[in-house]
């Protein structure tokens, strides 16, 4: 007699968990555990407690009339007002006022071409040639001396000009001289990978302030009598080495993380030790620290401020020439600090973002 089989449903399972939304992010962000809620708790009581009087101070009670006494009125709160009084001063340094249009006009065209240099779509054999024209362009309005431009001596660029300008050649200069700099360091030709580690231990060894006091002051003093070469020259070299010799550990470090059968396999095909680097190592090597580079560039950014010790005055130094000479304005010195920081926080934001968008491009062929 056959058997009967009797069929049963299954309980029903519970629905699943919503994993997306505000809900759920906060859950799993901010109320995780009990360590996370109380950590949550004192951080949103602190924002509670300050962010209403920031917001009081800085837009409320606020002041955008560019008058001394009116910011010193009972009940004002932040003087934006200093911002309109000073802003040329601060953004062009004592660059001739009549002529600050030509910073305006180079620091465009150099923003310009950074960004194109960042789009995809402009990754063309012309580009090398704008950065040529652009860089021309640039010191040609600068410095003056064609077109029937007056000429301005270097010593008066400051301000949001000259930081761009250090920073951009800094980092264009640097990193090829990093590049080289991180193989020399894993030759094995003795007398390259000596000297390539003293370059990088000697200027590891001191700061960015000592390498600036001795390219503006020092560096003068061992020159032949009746020569000599323009600071702002010697200030761009002394920035370069140190930012590559902090960049070549940086691309060290891909390097060594390459497995030796990536070089192995090319020697095999045939290729020269060139051909394995340029082609094969060095472009795995640098997507793997691409975060590293970035990093080392956004420093570098901020690190042109200290060419203020050496009187050039760059966007911070720009600032303390505008307001330490008026003492009307001195006792305001925030609000500028403040307006600073936003400038320099919207170009290192938008570097970090940009190193995200590489990083999500290398990392598709992980992804197949």
């Amino acid at each position: 007699m056959a058997e009967t089989i009797v069929f049963q449903s299954l309980p029903s399972r519970p629905a699943p968990v919503n994993t997306e939304g505000l809900v759920p992010w906060v859950k799993n962000n901010l109320f995780a555990n009990w360590q996370s809620s109380i950590v949550t708790i004192v951080v949103g009581a602190f924002l509670l407690y300050y962010v209403p009087q920031l917001i009081n101070w800085a837009v409320i009670t606020a002041t955008t009339v560019a008058n001394a006494d009116a910011c010193r009125a009972e009940g004002v709160g932040a003087c934006w007002g200093v911002i309109r009084e000073k802003y040329r001063l601060i953004i062009f340094g004592r660059y001739p006022f009549a002529e600050q249009w030509r910073p305006l006009v180079a620091t465009l065209l150099m923003v310009g071409l950074l960004v194109m240099s960042c789009t995809r779509m402009f990754w063309k054999t012309w580009l090398i040639a704008a950065w040529v024209l652009v860089l021309a362009a640039f010191f040609a309005l600068m410095y003056g001396g064609v077109g029937g431009l007056s000429v301005v001596q270097t010593d008066r660029w400051g301000g949001l000009p000259l930081t761009i300008m250090l920073a951009t050649l800094s980092i264009v200069l640097c990193f090829p001289i990093a590049i080289a700099v991180a193989l020399g360091r894993r030759s094995r030709l003795p007398a390259i990978k000596t000297f390539c580690t003293i370059y990088v231990e000697l200027i590891r060894g001191v700061p960015l302030i000592s390498v600036l006091f001795m390219a503006s002051f020092m560096f003068p003093l061992f020159m032949p009598q009746g020569v000599t070469i323009d600071v702002l020259i010697r200030v761009l070299v002394g920035v370069t080495l140190f930012a590559a010799a902090y960049m070549a550990e940086v691309i060290r470090g891909g390097l060594q993380a390459m497995p030796k059968g990536q070089a192995e396999a090319a020697a095999s095909l045939g290729l020269s030790y060139w051909q394995t680097q340029f082609k094969i190592i060095l472009p795995q090597a640098l997507a793997m620290v691409v975060p590293g580079i970035m990093n080392n560039f956004i420093g570098l950014f901020k690190d042109t401020s200290l060419v203020y010790i050496v009187s050039l005055y760059e966007l911070t130094g720009a600032l303390g020439l505008a307001l330490n000479s008026d003492a009307d304005w001195r006792p305001f010195k925030l609000e500028g600090y403040l307006f600073i920081v936003a400038i320099y926080f919207t170009f290192c934001f938008a570097m970090s973002r940009y190193s995200l968008w590489i990083e999500k491009q290398l990392n598709k062929s992980k992804l197949r």
